[in-house]
């Protein structure tokens, strides 16, 4: 398969809006498998409510698309891949106990990602002068960012 070359702003955003969609339904997929892995009820509980939080954000990458007027579409994110490959390598390897560890830490690793992605796109969106984009963009990264610092919390608890 021929790639076609991104030759502008607006095409390279668009490219990182499918990654994104992408990146967010991995995710979810991801959630699931930690909470399945996860012993303590409390992270069982973390998960799924940040499940539903990823299902708001595919809603408003969906936004997007329609306020961009672009078909709802997904690119490759090898990167989730691979964050969700070494998260199941990590928990086949570790004894149960410290499968709540690994999964948040797993998580967490996977909310950085996700919040760089967001910062990539934001940028450029607001260089474009799309607030509407940017607005919800932005409420996507600040989930992000909420969840990351309660899974940093969470790690913080179960290696004390």
């Amino acid at each position: 398969m021929v790639q076609r070359t991104l030759t502008s702003p607006t095409e390279l955003l668009e490219f990182q809006l499918r990654t994104a969609m992408t990146m967010e339904r991995d995710s979810l997929a991801a959630l699931g498998e930690l909470a399945k892995a996860a012993r303590s009820a409390e992270i069982k509980k973390l998960f799924r409510h940040h499940a539903d939080e990823t299902k708001e954000q595919i809603e408003n990458l969906g936004s997007v698309f329609r306020l961009l007027e672009l078909k709802e579409s997904t690119a490759p994110s090898p990167s989730t891949k691979g964050i969700s490959k070494q998260a199941a390598s990590l928990l086949e390897r570790s004894a149960p106990k410290l499968r709540d560890q690994v999964a948040v830490s797993s998580a967490l690793g996977n909310e950085h990602y996700e919040i760089s992605a967001y910062q990539g796109l934001i940028v450029p969106a607001t260089a474009m002068g799309l607030p509407d984009v940017v607005k919800l963009l932005r409420a996507n990264l600040d989930q992000e960012v909420h969840t990351s610092e309660e899974l940093h919390k969470t790690l913080q608890k179960l290696v004390a």
